[in-house]
């Protein structure tokens, strides 16, 4: 009887792992660049109820006597598939399509991903940078900060499909000149930073919609650089929304909730069981 009690109590604790995750997808339906979250499970160890792997006429059995003794969370999946674009009237908004993921410098100097594009500008000592909500600032193919001129402002430049950035040149002509920067004597045009994983699913989130490499995740490939990769788009104005389904996570919800209170009710006949043999009379 015990063994029943244990077995639902952690199908109790799966199934409120599932809602948490359901819930944290919910309440993240609004969150630009954000990736839902899926629960996988499996169940525990089996045991054995008969040893012996014959009968008495010493034939092999067709099938073992085992039971299982419940589930368990196994992994929490984050699904990195496409968001809907959404048009915005922001000129530093800007939405990926593709695999790719921005690359940020977060507040220790380190590198993070995200796909998050709601990107902003503030004022620096040279001009104005393009940095996230947070102020992080936002890195070009080369691990720069990306640092426009002043007079810019926020309509000021221009961000094509692959990413690089135009800056105005005349403002009663509309016209645009690359932005450029100089590393070790050579010039280049600036190109917003954008890589991709061999498994995004094994990267680690760290919050504010950003994430950090991990040995699951393998290293972080150049879009710039590599040609075997296919090139994401760069779509500016856009923002890349989240790829949560209401409709589908709603119906998680009362399946977790369903499967909770399954085993809710495996737990209270385990009870009634227990309590109907201790008043057994000999």
């Amino acid at each position: 009887m015990m063994r029943s009690l244990w077995t639902a109590a952690s199908g109790m604790i799966a199934q409120q792992t599932n809602l948490d995750t359901v819930a944290n997808n919910l309440s993240n339906v609004n969150t630009a660049g954000y990736k839902k979250d899926s629960v996988e499970f499996k169940s525990l160890l089996y045991q054995n109820l008969q040893s012996k792997s014959t009968n008495n006429a010493a034939e092999l059995k067709p099938v073992p006597a085992q039971v299982g003794l419940g589930t368990r969370a196994a992994s929490i999946t984050t699904v990195f598939t496409q968001g809907n674009l959404q048009s915005t009237d922001n000129n530093a908004f800007m939405a990926i399509e593709g695999n790719g993921f921005y690359k940020v410098q977060d507040g220790d100097g380190n590198v993070s991903y995200t796909r998050d594009g709601s990107f902003t500008i503030q004022p620096v000592e040279d001009g104005i940078m393009l940095c996230t909500a947070e102020g992080y600032p936002v890195l070009d193919q080369n691990d720069q900060t990306i640092v426009l001129p002043k007079e810019c402002g926020m309509d000021g430049f221009m961000v094509d499909q692959d990413g690089k950035f135009s800056v105005i040149k005349d403002p009663i002509q509309k016209t645009f000149e690359p932005l450029t920067k100089e590393i070790n004597g050579q010039e280049y045009q600036q190109q917003i930073g954008l890589v991709q994983f061999n498994n995004p699913a094994g990267l680690n989130s760290v919050g504010g919609n950003r994430y950090q490499v991990t040995p699951a995740s393998g290293d972080a490939m150049e879009e710039a650089t590599s040609e075997t990769l296919v090139k994401s788009k760069v779509h500016q104005g856009y923002l890349e929304m989240s790829n949560v389904q209401v409709a589908d996570e709603m119906v998680n919800m009362i399946v977790a909730q369903r499967a909770y209170e399954m085993n809710s009710k495996a737990i209270q006949a385990t009870d009634e069981m227990l309590q109907q043999a201790n008043n057994l009379r000999s």
